[in-house]
């Protein structure tokens, strides 16, 4: 998973981990970073995950999915509820019971007050805190990012055409976030290991993993085309691996790292295009491989931002680059 958001191996080969301050950032991270600095100010943060961050075991985080050396302004929005809930409310969003916007500036001003004293011994901690109470407030004041994120003001059926699941209305709130201008919309399918198939591998496709993974991503893209989005929207769809090629004792498949498929849509990618071919039973990559850093490169580069003049700061002040991959040219 790792390997797939952040473009290169984590620095252990574990599952056993959870993120931290030095970590390489994402793509998604990456993203909502570079709008920020080109001035994004929507209503919708920059960078939201829905329903709920990739772990492991439900205990473990993967690493790569928050702001690591850029720090904690960079973090996602992390939905960390179920969109498909008749109950689904995203919290802090408004005022709570009984505040009204002139007594919330009061109190936002009186904070203030109260930290600039010590403010500056507290250095980037400082820093980030207050920017993020910054965020947080402008959140709330405004009242757009909780109408972005209400689902009931969807018709039925266009609620329907998606799905009734948590996948579906995941891709339903993507699409709203992006019409209001979300940077970076990651949408999970599963917290941890729904894709691991190692008994009853066909069936389980058939019956329960596949017809609501397209059903909502087909509704996605034809929402997208009829709203006049799909051009400047680009839509990933990636696992993080593959399967083996040889089927188990239990009728299921294994995990397999060395061979597998992204789907690219939208935002510039020229569509009906296959670049490289596995061997017969797809084991290994027949002709041109490429890597999640050439995915990486080929969104920013779909994006706009060049991959070679701009780049970060690690935690120890190494520069690096925002992906050491190619772009992809059959696509671009």
């Amino acid at each position: 998973m790792h390997w797939s958001i952040v473009g290169k191996p984590y620095k252990i080969d574990s599952t056993l981990i959870n993120p931290g301050p030095s970590d390489y950032p994402g793509l998604g991270t990456l993203v909502g970073w570079l709008a920020q600095r080109g001035g994004y100010s929507g209503a919708a943060p920059p960078y939201v995950i829905t329903p709920y961050p990739h772990c492991d075991s439900l205990v473990y985080v993967t690493p790569g999915q928050y702001g690591g050396c850029l720090g904690v302004r960079y973090d996602p929005f992390v939905l960390d509820a179920d969109p498909n809930s008749p109950s689904f409310r995203v919290k802090n969003l408004g005022y709570c019971d009984g505040m009204e916007a002139s007594r919330f500036s009061d109190r936002l001003s009186l904070r203030t007050a109260l930290d600039r004293p010590d403010r500056g011994i507290f250095g980037r901690a400082g820093a980030d805190l207050d920017l993020l109470n910054a965020q947080a407030a402008r959140l709330v004041t405004s009242g757009a990012a909780a109408s972005v994120f209400d689902l009931n003001q969807e018709p039925p059926e266009v609620r329907e055409r998606y799905g009734r699941h948590t996948w579906g209305q995941s891709h339903l709130l993507a699409r709203r976030l992006v019409e209001a201008g979300a940077p970076f919309v990651a949408t999970i399918n599963g917290r941890s290991i729904v894709w691991d198939t190692h008994e009853n591998n066909f069936a389980r496709l058939k019956n329960d993993l596949v017809p609501p993974m397209e059903r909502a991503y087909t509704a996605l893209l034809d929402d997208l085309i009829d709203r006049g989005l799909l051009d400047s929207t680009l839509v990933i769809w990636m696992g993080d691996f593959g399967r083996t090629p040889q089927i188990n004792a239990k009728a299921g498949r294994d995990h397999w790292p060395q061979c597998y498929s992204v789907v690219l849509a939208g935002g510039g990618i020229q569509g009906g295009r296959i670049v490289g071919s596995s061997d017969r039973i797809g084991a290994v990559p027949k002709d041109r491989p490429v890597s999640p850093a050439d995915i990486h490169a080929t969104v920013f580069t779909a994006l706009g931002y060049s991959i070679r003049e701009l780049g970060y700061q690690l935690t120890d002040g190494r520069p690096i680059p925002l992906t050491d991959g190619e772009p992809i040219r059959e696509l671009l």
